[in-house]
């Protein structure tokens, strides 16, 4: 009987042995208390504090069970109230091309009128010698107190000797000047190319402005950027991302060029996103065929395993921009409000046919698709070719995405819904902003009847469709927060046609909107895991705010401030003068 005070304590200690290693192994490195934390969990939970181990989440809850997680050494982040939430994530955003272009071109999206383009041209051209190319881009005409495009002839006043290209700010069109047209054999003699048009005058001579394919005619003639400079620019936008409590993007449309210039960066440690790539295809089986050679050599989701990068799949264009009116819908776009743009009814950029038998071989091989499509009839004909596809071949989880789906229609819609409900495809990756940033050239060109259907949110949820957010960076600018105002207040930046001329029965509210910049965005970029929520076992993705976006004014969010970003556990962005900081917890304590 004396042996068993011996028996006990030999339990007690194995048990108090047992119950430190448990804990040891669940100490946190890190915690956040003291704020809201907005979960974006199944269940929209909303928590005081969490626990951060190894570039992981360790747990959510109160501020007393995650103070009790904390290690020795383990740091604290006091949020003083503030609110965190998922790091936001972008389902379509050129990473690499718009953060090029920051870096290395004249940038135009805040010109107001076309003596400011040329104001900013000439500042380049006087840094250049004769023949050397100038590029610029994000010019929008809607903007402009002229109100029309930029033509050759006023880039030819400022710029004789050097070859101008600016692009326009949706990237479906541009303007060049007549050394540049020169350059490239682009007369009057010079046919329109299938899909493409020269925008010509009265005589029929070129004014300058190309669309869509006609763009090949002249940027094929353009330097090709360095992979160094390529790095720049994608190093360039992930930092702003990191300003705006972004972690995650889709970079649609790249090439390997580009691919290999994210490789290099992902192989160093220096690619601080959770990256997607989409392929560029050209509108031939040729293309085709060759990415699905190329993607099978590729890192596949998830993203782990890949240094923070891995390919998606491909991007496809079925139509073009609803700014250039090349859009491929079912009634004419309109020149301006009240003025029909008789006979035009936009285009495919590809055969239909031969899209229908490439989105065939694409599903087959297994790789996820994201197709561009702008009008109501190029929008029909994607979520009926992707029903038709995956019927013939049923599959699940290759998440085939409508890119943009700015005007669907009523039949789309519920095509949309059965594909995510049967086959998890069908989602449309959409930009909130663009009723904002571009929707004063927009409004200008839409019917009546077609402006409350642009960015149908409401209809959406009212068919359980679930939607990607995002900003088609550099077509809009690339904060998140934008896109999530916008798609509460559908508000156009000048008013020109009445603060909101799209109305405002499709709003939905900033709780919905927060959803699809990261949960249902984490979806698209096959993040479920990995990314979207602040959930235990996800990467610590997290960024903290100067407010609520569920609970502030809808004027508020667009002027919500990100204090802090944290990556993989990692803080990398702290706002100068914020009072954020973390403390070792001994002394916080």
């Amino acid at each position: 009987m004396k042996a068993l005070p011996s028996l006990r304590l030999m339990l007690c200690l194995a048990a108090a042995a047992a119950s430190a290693a448990v804990h040891a192994a669940a100490d946190a490195d890190l915690i956040l208390v003291n704020g809201r934390i907005l979960t974006v969990d199944a269940q929209d939970r909303i928590a005081q504090a969490v626990a951060l181990r190894d570039g992981r989440i360790l747990d959510v809850g109160t501020d007393a069970q995650i103070r009790a997680l904390a290690g020795e050494g383990a740091k604290i982040i006091d949020l003083q109230g503030r609110t965190a939430t998922p790091g936001l994530i972008d389902t379509h955003a050129h990473i690499a091309g718009g953060g090029w272009s920051v870096v290395y071109t004249v940038m135009l999206g805040d010109a107001a009128s076309i003596t400011e383009v040329q104001r900013r041209v000439a500042a380049r051209v006087a840094t250049l010698k004769p023949g050397e190319w100038v590029q610029g881009g994000g010019w929008d005409e809607g903007k402009f107190a002229e109100r029309r495009y930029v033509l050759a002839a006023d880039l030819d006043r400022i710029s004789p000797q050097n070859p101008v290209w600016l692009s326009n700010t949706t990237g479906h069109y541009g303007v060049a000047n007549s050394a540049a047209l020169a350059l490239a054999g682009i007369t009057a003699k010079t046919p329109d190319p299938p899909a493409g048009t020269i925008d010509r005058d009265a005589s029929g001579k070129p004014t300058g402005v190309l669309k869509e394919a006609a763009q090949d005619l002249l940027t094929k003639h353009l330097p090709e950027p360095a992979r160094a400079e390529w790095q720049a620019g994608i190093e360039e936008a992930i930092r702003l991302m990191h300003r705006e409590g972004m972690t995650a993007a889709k970079d649609p449309d790249i090439t390997p060029a580009l691919w290999d210039a994210y490789a290099e960066l992902a192989r160093e440690g220096r690619l601080q996103a959770h990256v997607c790539t989409l392929l560029h295809t050209d509108p031939t089986l040729d293309s085709v065929r060759a990415n699905i050679d190329w993607l099978a050599r590729l890192p596949k989701p998830p993203l782990e395993a890949a240094r923070n990068l891995v390919s998606c799949g491909a991007k496809v264009y079925m139509d073009g921009s609803g700014a250039a009116r090349t859009g491929w819908v079912y009634d004419d776009w309109y020149l301006d409000v009240g003025v029909p743009d008789t006979g035009n009814r936009g285009y495919p950029l590809i055969d239909p046919d031969l899209y229908r038998e490439a989105m065939r071989l694409y599903t087959e091989a297994g790789v996820h698709v994201g197709t561009h499509a702008i009008g109501d009839r190029a929008i029909d004909w994607v979520v009926d070719t992707y029903a038709a596809v995956l019927k013939a071949r049923p599959t699940r989880g290759l998440r085939h995405s409508i890119i943009h789906a700015n005007l669907p229609t009523d039949h789309a819609i519920r095509q949309m819904a059965a594909l995510q409900r049967d086959h998890d495809a069908g989602y449309p990756e959409t930009q909130g902003a663009f009723t904002w940033w571009i929707g004063d050239n927009y409004a200008s060109h839409l019917s009546p009847a077609r402006l409350e259907r642009l960015n149908p949110y409401q209809r959406y949820v009212a068919n359980g469709v679930r939607w990607g957010g995002g900003s088609d960076y550099d077509v809009t600018p690339l904060p998140a927060r934008y896109g999530l105002w916008a798609s509460v207040a559908r508000e156009t930046q000048r008013g020109t046609y009445g603060k909101t001329p799209f109305g405002t029965g499709q709003s939905v509210d900033a709780r919905t909107a927060l959803r699809s910049f990261t949960s249902w965005a984490a979806h698209q970029l096959f993040l479920d895991d990995e990314a979207g929520s602040i959930e235990v076992g996800k990467s610590a993705d997290i960024a903290i705010w100067d407010r609520d976006p569920t609970t502030v004014p809808t004027a508020a969010i667009k002027d919500m401030k990100c204090e802090m970003t944290i990556f993989r556990g990692e803080i990398v962005y702290r706002a100068e003068g914020s009072t954020l900081g973390a403390s070792t917890l001994s002394s916080a304590l």
